[in-house]
């Protein structure tokens, strides 16, 4: 099972980074210099042919992967490689340019906050962070690369957390009206496995602009009443960032869809794809790929405090480990956990409430706390504890199992309303950041 999750996910990066590192792939002339082109000039970068070459057989593999586990019946033939060709050099565009944004914003990842990251994947595999290497060139990949792909995959994240997701609010209003949708359609309580295809606009489209995209749309159409597979039609000519994944969205609760779609899909069957619906980025459709029901919540709590000391230049870990150890015996004592928390704790927010740190549920903690929190008793300390953050003293003071449902609905009312907001304003960013853009394609 862990060979076949390890396949999964190094599958999935093999979309994101080459198979190997340029310098091996490309062959030197009788000059000694590297033979290779570029295949578009995107302002102060380049985007070379070599990459293009590499991305799109990548994808193209994957293509033929997924057809290979389609019933013979239901196959259908792969959209031409110059049509795939063309949607890779458009995201390897759009990527040069928001690194290069990035770059002039001052944006980067240091090589601790990289390896945090990194260790998380190889956790997910069931590895550590020293055997990820060999599990990457087991599947041919380079980790040297893989590395540095993952640092531009979090660069671009925080440009994104900063153009975009930064300035996007949730109203009261926005939020109840989101919550009484959610309590009174059932729809809400199902989750929906959607696809679409996007048509993008420029903001201030011209005649001529708006009549090539209902053309376009005139062609998607035509494919699709002919049978043609939705995934397939959307790789070739869908203008959103999920063409190469066929459109899909994946699942979402029926509180969590594009507020573009929340009216439309809940009455559609499965298999059924939309008619256009206009936005300020373009024309959608979407289809309904399958449904299923929702269940009840229920969540193993433990209600905790702590006490965080971090190293400096005065105290090392030896010095930090050993204060701990004193103020855990003074508690023991019979001193109360609360105000020296509230004293010396350098968590500056639980602080202020005597190092309470509320109810927490599996994956809200480090795993190093949380398997120390297992073993204590209610109201027992633990020893002293190191993760990253520095050195925890926890008190557990109290344990449930609690039905979340109704909380969780709230929390993804709010994550639905900011990320309805966040999908139509990143498209609409990445527009702009394309348009203000030279790129000089040379194919």
């Amino acid at each position: 099972m862990k060979s076949k999750i390890l396949s999964g996910l190094l599958a999935c990066a093999a979309l994101a980074i080459s198979a190997v590192a340029l310098s091996q792939t490309r062959e030197l002339g009788s000059t000694g210099q590297l033979l290779d082109g570029i295949a578009a000039v995107v302002d102060d970068g380049v985007v070379l042919k070599s990459e293009l070459v590499e991305r799109t057989q990548l994808v193209l593999q994957q293509l033929r992967e997924q057809q290979a586990q389609t019933p013979p019946d239901q196959r259908r033939p792969l959209p031409p490689t110059p049509t795939i060709e063309k949607q890779v050099l458009e995201q390897l565009v759009l990527k040069q340019v928001q690194l290069q944004r990035a770059k002039r914003l001052g944006i980067t990842v240091s090589d601790q906050t990289l390896n945090q990251a990194l260790t998380r994947v190889a956790q997910n595999l069931g590895l550590t962070l020293e055997r990820l290497p060999e599990a990457l060139a087991a599947q041919n990949l380079d980790y040297t690369m893989y590395r540095e792909d993952s640092r531009d995959e979090l660069i671009l994240q925080q440009l994104v957390q900063r153009d975009v997701l930064s300035h996007i609010q949730v109203t009261p209003r926005e939020l109840n009206q989101c919550l009484d949708r959610s309590a009174t359609s059932q729809a809400n309580d199902q989750d929906y496995n959607i696809s679409h295809i996007l048509v993008s606009l420029p903001p201030s489209a011209t005649q001529q602009q708006l009549a090539a995209a209902k053309a376009k749309l005139d062609e998607i159409y035509a494919k699709l009443k002919s049978g043609e597979d939705f995934g397939q039609v959307a790789i070739a000519y869908s203008d959103a960032d999920t063409a190469l994944q066929g459109g899909s969205l994946g699942w979402r609760k029926g509180s969590e869809l594009p507020t573009l779609f929340a009216d439309v899909v809940p009455k559609m069957k499965p298999g059924d794809y939309s008619d256009p619906i206009q936005s300020g980025s373009g024309f959608h459709i979407v289809k309904l790929n399958e449904v299923r029901g929702a269940e009840r919540v229920v969540r193993d709590q433990v209600k905790v405090r702590h006490i965080l000391l971090k190293t400096n230049a005065v105290m090392d870990d030896d010095a930090v480990e050993q204060r701990l150890r004193q103020i855990r015996q003074q508690i023991e004592n019979g001193d109360d956990f609360a105000p020296i928390a509230k004293a010396i704790s350098e968590d500056k927010v639980s602080a202020a409430d005597g190092g309470d740190l509320g109810w927490t549920s599996p994956g809200d903690l480090p795993p190093e706390l949380e398997q120390a929190m297992a073993k204590l008793q209610v109201g027992e300390l633990s020893e002293p504890i190191k993760t990253r953050y520095g050195w925890d003293l926890l008190q557990v003071m109290d344990r449930r199992s609690h039905d979340m449902t109704d909380e969780l609905k709230q929390q993804r009312c709010a994550d639905q309303v900011r990320d309805n907001k966040a999908e139509e304003e990143r498209e609409l960013w990445l527009r702009r950041l394309r348009d203000q853009a030279y790129v000089d394609v040379r194919l």
